[in-house]
């Protein structure tokens, strides 16, 4: 089996765009990720 030599070029463009779009979402819903995460953390501490 041939595997063309661009084919990391293109693997690497492809894995490159994901990893913008996952930063980005990130960056976008942080603050509702903060929010929730202290959500829990406070959930848990009153259950103890």
């Amino acid at each position: 089996m041939y595997i063309d030599p661009n084919t990391g070029g293109i693997l690497f463009q492809a894995l490159a765009g994901l990893l913008a779009v996952i930063s980005g979402g990130l960056l976008f819903f942080s603050r509702q990720i903060r929010q929730g995460i202290a959500r829990l953390r406070r959930r848990f501490r009153k259950d103890e």
